[in-house]
């Protein structure tokens, strides 16, 4: 796990966490594309996140959303998957914009897939207020009857023993509580491994997309045939 801890040290020094910031070019297009081809697809998935969910430094196909979308197709689901990854946000941010973004839609999500907390650790801010703001996103999707898959973070241990134990602790206590299924980790057995990143040791490359999703799609599909 060195290259984990590594990751949480450099996302810190580097310009403020600004290196987590947008690629706004590479967004768009894929905005435009999504918007294009809606009319194509009977079920609707919303991945909503951080720099992790947004594709940071990737081609629009490249990223979590498309790489998705993809495995369910080849699996014989005819989902369309909504980027909905926001780079450099954290819970309360999150928070903020998630009516916004569901409001916004052509339709109401079969699902969402939310991943948010990374930039908390990042920046130190308390675990409580962390789990609030992820609370009231979970409370906010039960309302509109929207199921979650949920992908957790860890803390780094130099945040001190007691920071690690509740921080890590929010995700596996929501899924519980929410009835949701849990990806523990967004980035387990990628961010140790140096050919599955970027060369900022933050964020994956188009391979590591690959990873992750090979290990949260059959989560995401479990909860969209649970539905049928």
């Amino acid at each position: 796990m060195r290259s984990f801890w590594l990751y949480g040290a450099l996302c810190v020094a580097i310009q403020g966490l600004w290196g987590c910031g947008a690629n706004p070019v590479e967004e768009k297009k894929t905005e435009v594309q999504e918007t294009a081809k809606a009319a194509q697809y009977d079920r609707l998935v919303v991945a909503f996140g951080d720099s992790l969910y947004a594709g940071y430094r990737l081609s629009p196909s490249e990223g979590l959303a498309p790489q998705l979308q993809a495995a369910l197709e080849a699996d014989g689901i005819n989902a369309r998957v909504h980027n909905a990854g926001v780079s450099g946000d954290t819970t309360a941010a999150g928070k903020t914009r998630l009516a916004f973004v569901l409001d916004n839609l052509d339709r109401k999500p079969d699902l969402v897939v939310l991943g948010l907390g990374g930039n908390d650790m990042l920046r130190g801010i308390k675990p409580e207020e962390t789990r609030a703001n992820m609370t009231a996103m979970m409370d906010e999707l039960k309302r509109r009857d929207i199921p979650v898959v949920l992908t957790g973070m860890v803390a780094a241990p130099n945040l001190g023993q007691d920071y690690v134990y509740d921080f890590n602790d929010i995700f596996p206590k929501l899924a519980k509580e929410y009835d949701a299924r849990l990806y523990p980790f967004f980035l387990e057995g990628v961010v140790t491994d140096a050919a599955l990143m970027l060369p900022d040791n933050i964020h994956p490359n188009a391979k590591g997309v690959s990873r992750v999703v090979e290990g949260l799609s059959p989560l995401v599909e479990a909860a969209l045939k649970e539905q049928r």
